[in-house]
């Protein structure tokens, strides 16, 4: 019997898996509409690559492993960079609003860290909309895929002969059906759900890691997590997002009384990296003095016709930026690490694959270069496709499983508040033990939910490396280690992370 390939997740990663896996026979599985619930429709940015006269792959790869902090796969890299420019012109090509100049070059935004102008664009803070329409459009007029939407994917089917068998998913009526399939794509997004404070959909709790580490999948560098530094702070949840193009095109983060102070952080000022910025930003609310981001000069009337998302956000909060400046506060907004997974998306589990914000390939490192994430969707999805489009047929022996637990909405809460406190931008050993204190609580009173999982490889990861890296700042180990190496966990490492015992001398390679 032939089985077909299950893809979960239809943001910018599931949807360009599917296209490109022709002529495998694709189900799609996506718990809400199909544009509805990912992280890509939220995407302000747009998508980087090296597409200016002035620019070439290799500067695109080398500033992305020094935003990386050591811990960028330097092939992956390159990989990601060298195939940037061809996924934007074919993105281009099914309909994706890309902004050009009147000379038809594009129109490129210069973000943090990078060196050159090399963000492709849609109208300012439209691109994540814009590709997501252009990608639907593609993959409803697909025959070789079958979409299912409002089927809510809830576990993974183990195999007698060790990997996955298929998944386990609730139709739109609730029912609870086992799909097989010769082999499965994780393409589910973030964890960023899991914290109090986020820029992402909240159904984005890491289930691709708990998942996949039940059927013996190892999670590579969970305790890496992006926080963007200016999340509109107006008390909205998930927050919205102040796109950091706006301080590539010169906005300027002031305190209460109107003083720069990014100046005296690092000499890149508000275009520094990501972790830099979101630390000064968390210092700066923490402390009182506030955090604002400025761009009346910089944008001022033209707001409402170049960023619509952002000027829409502040005007829904009384605020007009036009006329003063926006209260910014980091939220958590991007997951470096994820399910380990090679160049072509393997997983090392037969049968299960993974792409996009889920995986770690390694091209993140520690720290992610601003708008490389919808590139690794578009380069490592086509990647996977292509290494699935001729995959052999697996002999399955599905064994029954069941689907793990829910976490009550009250339980949910009170994890998300702790994480945000204990595992944000800053942390210490006292807080993470507090937190897998947390977990285990919560754990023995209502199971071992999928986002506990998600959570304890955070927290483990993070109490397990003693040092400050990128996105993962200790304050009671600011200093950064002269090896870098990568946190490697299976779940039942995870487990073994107690609250109160002290963490390794090193993370795991």
């Amino acid at each position: 019997m032939s089985h077909p390939l299950i893809i979960i997740g239809a943001g910018i990663a599931g949807l360009w898996t599917a296209l490109h896996a022709a002529p495998r026979r694709v189900i799609l599985l996506t718990g809400a509409r199909l544009g509805e619930g990912s992280s890509t429709g939220w995407a302000q940015g747009g998508v980087a690559a090296a597409l200016g006269t002035d620019d070439r792959p290799s500067l695109h790869a080398r500033d992305t492993i020094a935003a990386g902090a050591g811990l960028v796969y330097e092939a992956a890299a390159y990989l990601l960079a060298e195939a940037g420019p061809a996924e934007i012109e074919a993105l281009y090509g099914l309909g994706a609003p890309f902004e050009r100049e009147a000379d038809g070059s594009w129109s490129l935004s210069r973000e943090a860290a990078h060196s050159r102008a090399r963000v492709a664009r849609v109208k300012g803070d439209q691109a994540g909309a814009g590709i997501l329409a252009a990608l639907i459009r593609a993959v409803q007029a697909a025959p070789h895929i079958e979409i299912r939407e409002g089927w809510r994917a809830s576990g993974l089917i183990p195999d007698a002969a060790g990997g996955c068998a298929g998944v386990m998913a609730f139709d739109p009526s609730g029912n609870l059906h086992d799909l097989l399939a010769s082999d499965v794509v994780l393409a589910t997004g973030s964890l960023c759900g899991l914290y109090g404070v986020t820029t992402t959909p909240a159904s984005s709790q890491g289930q691709a890691l708990s998942w996949a580490a039940r059927l013996g999948a190892v999670i590579q560098d969970p305790e890496f997590v992006q926080f963007h530094p200016t999340a509109i702070d107006v008390g909205r949840d998930p927050a919205p997002l102040a796109t950091e193009a706006l301080r590539g095109e010169g906005a300027t983060l002031i305190d209460r009384t109107g003083t720069r102070f990014m100046r005296g952080v690092h000499p890149q000022a508000e275009l520094a990296p990501r972790d830099v910025v979101a630390r000064a930003v968390h210092r700066q609310v923490k402390t009182g003095r506030g955090a604002y981001l400025d761009a009346r000069a910089a944008v001022g009337a033209e707001f409402p016709e170049r960023f619509p998302a952002v000027f829409a956000a502040c005007r829904a909060a009384g605020i007009d930026p036009r006329l003063a400046p926006i209260p910014v506060a980091p939220a958590a907004h991007y997951h470096m690490g994820g399910v380990a997974a090679d160049t072509e998306g393997f997983t090392g589990v037969p049968g299960l694959w993974a792409v996009g914000e889920c995986a770690s390939t390694g091209v993140h490192g520690a720290n992610r270069l601003a708008s490389n994430s919808l590139l690794e969707g578009l380069v490592f999805g086509r990647r996977a496709a292509e290494a699935l489009a001729n995959a052999p047929q697996r002999a399955l022996k599905p064994v029954p499983a069941d689907p793990a637990p829910a976490l009550p909405a009250e339980a949910l809460a009170r994890l998300r508040a702790a994480m945000a406190i204990e595992a944000g931008v800053e942390r210490e050993a006292a807080g993470l033990a507090r937190l897998l204190d947390t977990i285990n609580a919560l754990e023995a009173k209502h199971g071992e939910a999928d986002a506990l999982i998600a959570a304890r490889f955070v927290a483990a990861g993070a109490m397990l490396r003693t040092e400050s890296r990128g996105g993962h700042f200790r304050s009671d180990h600011p200093s950064t280690s002269a090896v870098a190496t990568h946190t490697r966990l299976t779940l039942a490492e995870a487990r073994a992370v107690h609250p109160h015992i002290s963490p390794l001398a090193e993370p795991a390679e």
